[in-house]
Parts: C-alpha cells; structure tokens; sequence
C-alpha cells in the first residue's frame, strides 16, 4: 500500500478459525476437481453463512493468512482476494487504499484471464457477480472521488497519487478485453448457437466455461456502464449479439442478478431515448420474472436488492406509461394490475399535468451516474456526481416538459371525433397558437422507434405508439380549422389471450368428460393433459 503513498493497513490478529480453514481448503480442493455443484454451494451458502458467524462487521482473514492452506496457489488467491473484497465493500466503508488493493487484484485476476490458458470451470453466478462487483466498485468510487468537500488534505493528496486506479478508460478496457479474448460476440452470431450457448449455461465438456462466460455477461457489463454515463444508445449497442427480447436464447434468466441488471438497464436506457414501447416491454418481462423468482431467493444476500430493483422499475414502468398510454399494449395483465395498486395515485396526478410526480419518480428510480472525467482536485466545491445527475434530470425532463400537457388536451379531443380548433382552445383556456404547438408534440409522439425482430438492441423500425390519432383540416364553407379524432384501440392483452386459451382447453375437457362414449376414460387422460 506504499506504492500509494497511505499507512499499509492493520494487520489481522485474530486467528483464523478452523471452520473458515476448512471452508478455504475444500473450496480449493472443489476448484481444482472441478466440482461445480460444490463450488456453488461453498460460494452462494457457506460463504454467507461463515461470514455472517464470524465476520459480521469485519473482514475476512488477509490472503496471507490462509495462502499457505492452498499451497500459495496464485490464481486461488486472487479469487480469495475477490471475495474478500467484495464482503469489505458490503459490510463496511472501505479506505482509499483498499479501493486501491482492490483495483490491484482485479487488474491482476484480468490479466490471469487474458494473457494464460485458464483450465478451471466456476459457476456461473460467481462470474456474473465478478463482472458486477467491478463495475460497482467502479461506480463506488466515482461517487466517493466526486465528494472532494468531504476529503481530508491526506486523502487529497492520496487521490493525487492514485487517479488511474478505477480510471473509466481502465474499466472500459478489461471490459472490452474479456468480450474480445473470449471469441463471444462471433460465438453467439447465429440465433441456434445462442440457444445452444444457453443451453449448455457455456459449459462445453471439460473446457473452461470461465473466459467464454465472462465475457457474455462483460457485453451487459458494458451497457450498464454506458447508462452510468448517460450514453444510451452506445449502451445498447453494447449488448451486440444479446437481444432481449429473444428470451429463448438468453443465459440470464439463469443467474438472477445478470437478468435484472439486462433489463433495468436496457430499459432504461429505451426510456431516456423515448423508445416507450420497448421501454414497456422490458420492464414486462423482468417484472413478471421477478415475480417468478423472488421466492426462491428470499434467503439469498441479494434478495433486498432484488426488491429494490423491483419497486424501482415498478416506478420506471409507471413513468413510462404516463407519458406514452400506448405503451401499456406491451404489458401483462398481472403487472398493470400491480402497477395500478402502487402508482395509480400518482399515473393520475402525472395526467392531470402536475408537476413534481416524474421528478420523483425519476430520482428514486434512475441509476446512481456518474461523471465521464475525475473531478479537478483544486475545486473542492464542485460535487461532480450531483452534476452528473443534474445533465441527466434536465435531459429527461426537457422532453417530459413538453408533453406535459398533452394528457389534457387527450381528454378533451376523446370527447370528439370532430372539434373546431377555436372551441377546443376555449375548452383548453388558451390561445389558437398554443394548442397548434401542442397538436404538434402529439404528432411528434404518435411514432416512436421501437425493435422490430432484427439487429441488435439498438435497432428498429418507426412504430405507431399513438393512443389517439388528430388530422387538422379547413371547413370549406366557414374556413374554420377543424380537427378529426380518431382513438386508436390497443389489441388484446396477452393476459386476456391467456385467459380465452385455457377457457377453451376447459370446455374441451368438459366436454369430453360429457361424452357417453368415452365418460370412463376421457376424465382421467382429460384432467391429466390439462
């Protein structure tokens, strides 16, 4: 810790406790038998459990301390130190010079990956949560260099020292130089060998999945960098082969935290580019996910933060359907019966043109940004990470302002299928000209790009996403402005689809259990198909 010119730490006195010895000597042992199943259950349930027994509000033993259980293993040890890490940042408020270790170690198991042959085979849920640690460090410490106010002169100058540990570029480059050195993005070109990738979870025979694996979830790793930094549509490039509205061919629905982090922030990142209707589909589908899985991770670390994720795109999803109605083709019966119950006070208040309701929304809901450059050192007032937030709210709420009395003006031109462009105004208690603006902004909304099945995220085709559809024209005898309305009417709901699909298969069933004929054996093969 010298090299960056802080005190080295406190050295660990404590001894190590036999159960943690066994636990270090058996994980080691699993890694090299390649015993996944084992490794999983050591990783995801004893690691938690002997952290919360022992180490509670402290860390881990130092690497030193158990090194010579695993004969020095380095690979091992940089795992180790991952871990380590990751339950420092998670129980207590780590020190400059440990965000600065632990940039070290990551460089150093990166670099492992990227320039030797690795043998070993890990679990996939401990490689996502590597590429997702990294980047939260990342973010951590962007938010922790931004506050420069808060610094002491010694941490100043540490900062000084040290400003190219967790340097954007730096991250950007392990990032890109996982997806590249694993081959993923030509691996995955085709839609068979994507569901092949999915369903062999990137395990072929006795090859290591490590390289292959990582490098997937580095092209989600990507995104979400690229939405930390306010860069959307660079975000969803990012994904390249990953599409998700392809939910067949995906890896993520297997590994939780990669499938919520996929659509948090492909979502996302379609809303800031006003791209509602998919927008809506994304949060549909990890929503409905997550109401599938949320039971089985109850017990898991990570279950307060899937909740989280959950009420935030709940929000997400709540803005996005305010601004663009259309949008609530796109989700299940279920999830708008679930969105009424936790914000259909506030949808209403968002319709009635008030103001403040998407600025709360938007704040509780949108990732923490951060800044593309460090802050200068010499201007401790400037809080970079307040500013990063403030370019991204004003970008948002530039284009929510001027919608936001469009939902009026809907309510009005619904009573209608012909109106005056004069009475209309005087219904509005406004001028002509205004109401022209805003016939205007709802010609500009009633299309938005929305994925159309080819290319990558990104991609689309112009879509209608219009609720309600005007055409201005003159009255040939008065010379009045006069607007035609027209209500676009969603189509059937999948859950309603759903719904009509099992009442039909019911009175099949029913039918055949009536049938004199076959009364004895319908009702058993019947119930049984159903």
């Amino acid at each position: 810790m010298e090299a960056y010119g802080g005190r080295a730490p406190e050295t660990f006195s404590d001894p190590v406790p036999d159960m943690v010895k066994q636990f270090v000597v058996y994980l080691y042992r699993h890694i090299r038998e390649r015993n996944i199943r084992e490794i999983f259950s050591m990783y995801d349930v004893s690691f938690a459990k002997l952290s919360e027994r022992f180490f509670k509000t402290t860390s881990w033993p130092p690497v030193h301390m158990i090194a010579d259980l695993v004969d020095g293993d380095h690979v091992f040890c940089l795992l180790y130190k991952e871990m380590y890490f990751r339950h420092l940042y998670a129980t207590t408020q780590p020190t400059l010079e440990q965000r600065c270790e632990s940039w070290d170690n990551y460089v150093n198991l990166f670099r492992v990956l990227l320039q030797s042959h690795v043998n070993m085979q890990l679990p996939n849920g401990w490689l996502w949560d590597m590429v997702d640690e990294f980047i939260y460090q990342f973010q951590s410490f962007a938010q922790y260099r931004g506050k420069l106010a808060q610094k002491s002169p010694h941490e100043l100058e540490l900062l000084k020292k040290c400003d190219w540990v967790w340097d954007l570029q730096g991250v950007l480059h392990y990032l890109q130089g996982l997806i590249d050195k694993s081959g993923i993005v030509r691996e995955l070109a085709s839609d068979d060998a994507q569901r092949r990738f999915c369903e062999t979870e990137g395990y072929e025979g006795h090859s290591s999945n490590v390289l292959r694996t990582m490098g997937y979830f580095s092209l989600i790793g990507l995104l979400r960098v690229h939405c930390l930094l306010g860069e959307y549509e660079p975000a969803l490039k990012a994904l390249g082969p990953i599409q998700p509205f392809k939910t067949g061919n995906l890896l993520t629905p297997k590994v939780a935290g990669a499938n919520i982090a996929l659509y948090y922030y492909t979502g996302f990142s379609y809303l800031m580019l006003q791209r509602y209707l998919d927008a809506a589909r994304a949060f549909n589908i990890i929503l409905n996910y997550i109401n599938r899985v949320k039971a089985y991770h109850q017990r898991s670390a990570q279950y307060d933060q899937i909740l989280k994720k959950n009420e935030q795109m709940y929000a997400l999803l709540a803005v996005t359907t305010s601004l663009c109605p259309a949008s609530q083709r796109n989700i299940d019966e279920s999830v708008a019966n679930t969105l009424k119950e936790k914000y259909n006070e506030k949808m209403q208040r968002i319709q009635r043109g008030m103001e403040g309701v998407v600025d709360e929304l938007f704040t509780y809901s949108c990732p923490k940004f951060v800044a593309a450059t460090p802050p200068r050192l010499d201007n401790l007032t400037v809080n970079s990470n307040q500013e990063a937030y403030r370019q991204q709210f004003r970008g948002f709420m530039s284009f929510v302002d001027q919608q936001r009395q469009l939902p009026v003006l809907k309510q009005f031109l619904k009573l209608y299928t012909t109106i005056s462009l004069t009475k209309l105004a005087g219904l509005m208690d406004t001028d002509e000209a205004a109401v022209k603006e805003q016939l205007r902004v709802l010609e500009g909304t009633s299309q938005c790009k929305t994925w159309s099945g080819q290319g990558d995220a990104a991609a689309g085709s112009m879509q209608s996403a219009a609720d309600v559809e005007v055409s201005v024209s003159k009255d040939a005898d008065s010379g009045a402005e006069l607007i035609s309305v027209e209500e676009v009417n969603a189509p059937r709901s999948k859950g309603n689809e759903f719904i009509l699909r099992h009442i039909t298969k019911f009175q099949e069933i029913v039918r055949d259990l009536n049938s004199p004929a076959l009364a004895g054996t319908a009702r058993s093969a019947g119930v049984a198909a159903y």
